[in-house]
This record gives structure tokens, C-alpha cells and sequence, in this order.
């Protein structure tokens, strides 16, 4: 089997371009999210998106805008609760995803559906459908276009939203657009990695790259590349070893992470043991 057999599959090249454009997407979003400590949220509107793709079969929508309402219920759910208890928001999350994914398992083994459970919960790039494989682009660029138009702003709100209210930024829009994007992602991410893995990539390309640098438009580049560069050797691999391909993904990127956090110049456990002095966060 020669190195160049994969690209003489179309259906390998389309698997390449979906790959790399959703790990573009959620690379950038993986970078707010690190920045605002929201990991959590991710792996939350995750789970949570599947009793929304189970009633969206039931009623005959499209499963995307199932899982795009339900993961936006999620995030709205751990607001109002935060708002109106005393409970931490992390905890929240906890209590509302686990709650929300184990009432969609519920649904799936008591529906009759021709939908596969594996196909949902792990993403099967490779069998993408010519039309699932559209929509996944065009939501997956329409997102990555919006964040870009939006990261000063975004930047700004996660950083400082204190500071951001004060210069006239309406938070609460932001934080409700931010939850939709990333509710966006998600979806658009389900059909790659599936909804399980997919906190892979929306935590694993900002934390590595933050490893890599302090700035934060370098934070941004640096995840988008090794996010595309992750999404597509795990692509490429999968076709050889006959293995799952969004579980090749998502080890290309814990690779990546763990070669910067050993290596990383000022921040990589080797130049913490040389006695390079960390600059103060």
C-alpha cells in the first residue's frame, strides 16, 4: 500500500477537507474557551445534544437543528439555574449535561429508528453523505467566519467582561451568541468525531497552543494549525490502520499536546526544570 493511496478516493479527499475545517473551527473557538475557563461547557452541550437529535427524528427535521436546540437549551438551562440557586456553574453544567444525555439514551433505546447509535456517538467522517458533508461546511465556515469578525469582542468578554460592559458591549448578547456558536460547532463537529470526542477538539488545540505562546493572535494560528494538522494526519492514518477515524483525531491532537508540554520553550516541563522563570498571568 503506497503513502498516496488515500488521496486516489474521493471519498478520502472529501473526509480531508470536512476534517480540516472543523478542526479550524473548533480550534478558534477552543482558544476563548481556555481563556474563559469554560471547558466544561463544551463537554456539556456535547452530551447534551442528543435528546435533541432523537426528537428531531421524531418529528422529521433535520438532526442538526435538533442538536443545535438542544445544546442551546443546555447552555440556557445552566444559566437560569446559576442565576437562581447556589450552586457553582461548573457544577451546573455537570448536573444538567449528564441529565440531558442520559434522558437521550433513554429516548434512542425506546425509538425504533434506522439511526446508528456508534454513527452519532463517534462520527464517521469517512461515510459522510454528499449532502451532510455540505452542510457540515457551510455551518462550519458560517461559524469560523463570525468568530473572526467577533474576536476582539469575544476576546474581550472572556477576558474582561467587566471591563467590557463598561465600554458599552452588551454582555448578555455576547455570551448567548458565544453559547450559539459553540452549539454550532458542535454540530457541525457531530458528523466528524461525533458528539462524545468532540470535547477533544474544542479543548486539546487551545490548551496546546497556549503552551506555545502568550499572545493571543499567535494562540489562535497555532491552534488552527495543529488542530487542521491533527484532523487530517488522523484521517490519514485511520485509512491504514482500518481504525476509528475520529479516535485517530483526537490522538493526533493529545500528541501534539503532549510534545508542547514537554518541549514548549517557556512553558514545556523541560524548560520549567531548567529554572525558566514564568512570567507572571
Amino acid at each position: 500500500m503506497n503513502w498516496y493511496e488515500p488521496f486516489l478516493y474521493s471519498f478520502m479527499n472529501e473526509a480531508l477537507l470536512v476534517a480540516a475545517l472543523v478542526g479550524a473551527v473548533c480550534a478558534v473557538l477552543s482558544c476563548y474557551l481556555v481563556l474563559k475557563g469554560w471547558s466544561l461547557m463544551g463537554d456539556a452541550i456535547s452530551h447534551a445534544v442528543l435528546p435533541g437529535v432523537v426528537v428531531a427524528y421524531l418529528v422529521g427535521l433535520p438532526l442538526p437543528v435538533g442538536a443545535f436546540a438542544s445544546g442551546l437549551l443546555c447552555a440556557t438551562a445552566t444559566g437560569w439555574i446559576k442565576a437562581h440557586s447556589r450552586i457553582k456553574e461548573d457544577t451546573v453544567m455537570g448536573i444538567v449535561f449528564t441529565g440531558l444525555f442520559a434522558l437521550g439514551l433513554v429516548m434512542f433505546s425506546k425509538v425504533q429508528s434506522e439511526l446508528h447509535l456508534n454513527h452519532i456517538l463517534f462520527g464517521n467522517v469517512l461515510g459522510i453523505e454528499r449532502a451532510d458533508m455540505i452542510q457540515t461546511l457551510i455551518t462550519a465556515g458560517v461559524t469560523l467566519v463570525i468568530l473572526l469578525l467577533l474576536r476582539r469582542d469575544l476576546l474581550l468578554f472572556c477576558f474582561d467582561p467587566t471591563h467590557a460592559n463598561a465600554i458599552g458591549l452588551n454582555t448578555r448578547v455576547i455570551y448567548y451568541v458565544f453559547l450559539s456558536l459553540l452549539a454550532a460547532t458542535i454540530v457541525a463537529s457531530m458528523q466528524a468525531v461525533g458528539i462524545i470526542l468532540v470535547v477533544a477538539m474544542l479543548v486539546t488545540p487551545g490548551c496546546t497552543a497556549r503552551l506555545l505562546t502568550d499572545r493571543f493572535d499567535r494562540m489562535l494560528m497555532l491552534a488552527a494549525a495543529s488542530s487542521v494538522l491533527a484532523s487530517c494526519l488522523g484521517v490519514y492514518v485511520s485509512f491504514f490502520i482500518n481504525g476509528s477515524t475520529g479516535a485517530c483525531i483526537v490522538l493526533a491532537q493529545a500528541l501534539f499536546f503532549t510534545v508542547a508540554f514537554i518541549f514548549a520553550p517557556k512553558h514545556g516541563l523541560i524548560a520549567a526544570r531548567r529554572g525558566v522563570q514564568r512570567p507572571v498571568q
